[in-house]
């Protein structure tokens, strides 16, 4: 029998539920029932119950659950020792932002390689990791093989880009440019990151309170 396909909504509260027991753990938190898990992080605690019942249920009855042992299965679940192999396309601002600031390792990837196509960053080292050209690309990715691209760059060199991404055995995407890249590539995986949208939707509930409740934290 195949295995029975994980909702998108589940799957996003896992990093969520991840970050939330790591901080009980820094509060020396040995346990917690559903209940008062629910109550931290503002969602009901059949819902908790129902999102670890998608992947075999953790907690014991009667005692709820251990946080560290719940903690270190939702990370093996998400994968973060798994260190997946990562390249960063576009090397301005957001690009540097996002290599400096994101903490790669802790969440299961590793940013191996930089690449802009601007040559004044060529003797440019950021987060640790020099900014290669783009020229350098296909050698890089058939030596390292990457798995997946982080895109910080215009919408419209995106196709382009992620069709020599591709074929050089990327199958996933960090993708900040904007442009829907499964359109014509069905098959990758792709996390979009609208930041636009994002405070479009803060700037709705900041005048429709009472409609946005819902949206909070899902």
């Amino acid at each position: 029998m195949a295995k029975q396909a994980i909702s998108t909504p589940v799957i996003r509260r896992l990093p969520r539920y991840y970050r939330f027991l790591g901080e009980l753990e820094l509060e020396k938190m040995e346990r917690i029932s559903s209940k008062e898990l629910a109550r931290r992080m503002g969602l009901s605690a059949s819902q908790i119950r129902q999102d670890f019942n998608c992947f075999g249920g953790f907690g014991q009855q009667g005692y709820g659950y251990n946080v560290s042992e719940l903690r270190e299965k939702i990370g093996f679940i998400l994968g973060v020792n798994e260190k997946t192999g990562v390249i960063l396309i576009g090397a301005g601002n957001l690009g540097k932002a996002v290599a400096t600031h994101m903490d790669f390792r802790k969440r299961g990837c590793e940013l191996i390689g930089i690449f802009d196509s601007n040559p004044e960053l060529g003797s440019v080292t950021v987060a640790g990791l020099p900014v290669h050209s783009m020229d350098k690309l296909t050698a890089f990715c058939e030596q390292s093989k990457p798995q997946v691209a982080v895109l910080c760059i215009p919408k419209g060199a995106a196709q382009e880009l992620a069709d020599q991404l591709i074929s050089l055995g990327i199958r996933g995407f960090w993708n900040f440019s904007h442009f829907d890249l499964r359109i014509n590539n069905p098959q990758i995986i792709v996390e979009n990151v609208h930041l636009g949208d994002s405070l479009m939707t803060l700037a709705y509930c900041m005048h429709r309170e009472d409609e946005c409740s819902s949206l909070q934290d899902e």
